[in-house]
């Protein structure tokens, strides 16, 4: 895990701007319930629900909890058979294809011959909601920022120390944002050769900290790249009534 593969470090200093794969996802607790949300910093964007490809909850010694995902005409729900203290999930956003007056189609380049990019884009997001939770071996998550901290216990002003992985391997130079939602551009931090980073702990409610990165693709008729999007989310500080 010391060794970063070249291929990866030298695809992470190309993060994807494309419209296509610009929206990020993540869970926030509403109303009494977890719901995902996809979109760019204070925008919260419908969606179809069948888009989401998986949700893995989890309680404090890292044993799963049973989740169903509620699939709601604008988006979904996720609902655990108990209180988790770590909830995962995926959004599989499908092939898309750019064509030559700048329109993304959400199709394989087969599909748009005339297209002048292509990629296949896929979001994950992990929530920590318990101190002292165990994180368990999350390789449903393709692209994870893992808190080298407990990041409930961090608190606000203070740097959290992460990892990112891509396909379980740690990846170099991954900008970080600090604050997805209130600061969408601007980068806190950057992965060094282990994968490893320092973020600020920027609010005392929902902390979501984001990467991205782009991965080339060869021999596939639909795309030339993989586009992938994560957060971390957690709160700044416990919350009293």
């Amino acid at each position: 895990m010391n060794k970063t593969l070249p291929f990866i470090a030298a695809a992470a200093a190309a993060l994807l701007i494309a419209d296509a794969s610009a929206h990020g996802l993540w869970t926030e607790q509403r109303r009494g319930n977890i719901e995902t949300v996809y979109g760019h910093g204070a925008e919260d964007n419908a969606f179809k629900a069948e888009k989401i490809s998986g949700a893995w909850a989890y309680d404090a010694q890292g044993k799963m909890i049973p989740v169903t995902i509620e699939r709601l005409t604008d988006h979904a729900r996720l609902q655990p058979l108990k209180p988790p203290a770590m909830l995962g999930v995926a959004l599989d956003n499908g092939p898309w294809s750019l064509t030559p007056d700048k329109q993304w189609i959400n199709q394989g380049r087969s599909k748009v011959p005339n297209s002048t990019e292509s990629l296949h884009t896929f979001k994950y997001s992990l929530a920590i909601y318990q101190e002292g939770a165990k994180l368990p071996k999350l390789e449903q998550l393709k692209m994870v920022i893992l808190p080298e901290a407990d990041p409930l216990k961090v608190g606000p002003g203070n740097p959290l120390p992460v990892r990112v992985l891509v396909d379980g391997k740690p990846v170099a130079g991954v900008e970080l944002v600090g604050d997805y939602r209130g600061a969408p551009h601007q980068v806190s931090a950057t992965t060094d050769a282990d994968g490893r980073a320092q973020v600020l702990v920027r609010n005392e409610g929902l902390n979501i900290i984001s990467a991205a990165i782009s991965l080339p693709v060869k021999g596939d008729k639909d795309i030339e790249t993989r586009g992938l999007f994560t957060s971390l989310t957690f709160l700044g500080e416990a919350h009293h009534e």
